[in-house]
């Protein structure tokens, strides 16, 4: 009897392994990529099987002093933490700043877009004149750079330029490729939206 019950146990302890819920000292939510319908638009799936295992959305343990609620980015790890209380926070995967666009510091989420418009600033379109024809904004889409949301990002000068913001491109995840914008999978992206607020503290390391 007893060696019946210690293989369903095992059984059981690898059938969640498998399944992406959970994890020794982490919950993992690789079962949140699929396809889904968001205010209209059909995202589709990610094949988050070939996003690395660190990058997929996961409740970890996280020592800090700030407040729940609050958003710090390792820009140097790629990963972006909400503040959860009990010593944990929920951890996204993200891609930053290329060489050259890399930036640190607070600022806080003044505004928040679901399907936004896109609009490339000045300083873009003289590197890329390609992007001219979004001067006036790119129309909300599969294929917008900011995704399905975008959270804007404010400090004490006003508008930093920089957002949280998804992205359909979700194999940049883990990288540096972005003019400074802190990118994520889109799915990430409705998760974490709908977990802040406007006013947020935002630690960019």
């Amino acid at each position: 009897m007893r060696l019946k019950s210690f293989a369903i146990v095992a059984a059981l302890a690898l059938s969640t392994a498998i399944s992406g819920c959970s994890t020794i000292g982490s919950r993992v939510f690789s079962n949140d990529y699929g396809a889904m319908t968001d205010a209209g638009y059909s995202l589709p799936r990610i094949p988050i099987e070939k996003v690395p295992f660190k990058y997929r959305r996961q409740v970890v343990d996280y020592d800090t002093r700030e407040k729940p609620g609050t958003i710090i980015v390792d820009t140097q790890n790629k990963f972006l933490y909400f503040v959860m209380s009990d010593g944990e926070a929920m951890r996204y995967g993200i891609g930053v700043g290329r060489e050259g666009f890399e930036w640190n510091g607070t600022a806080r989420i003044a505004l928040k877009r679901e399907w936004p418009t896109w609009t490339p600033p000045g300083a873009m379109i003289k590197r890329q004149p390609e992007l001219a024809k979004f001067a006036g904004g790119m129309e909300p889409g599969l294929n917008n750079p900011l995704g399905a949301r975008a959270m804007y990002l404010f400090n004490r000068g006003g508008d930093s330029g920089y957002r949280l913001h998804g992205s359909p491109e979700w194999n940049s995840i883990g990288k540096a490729v972005s003019s400074g914008c802190i990118r994520l999978m889109n799915q990430d992206i409705i998760d974490l939206y709908d977990r802040t607020s406007v006013g947020t503290k935002v630690i960019v390391l």
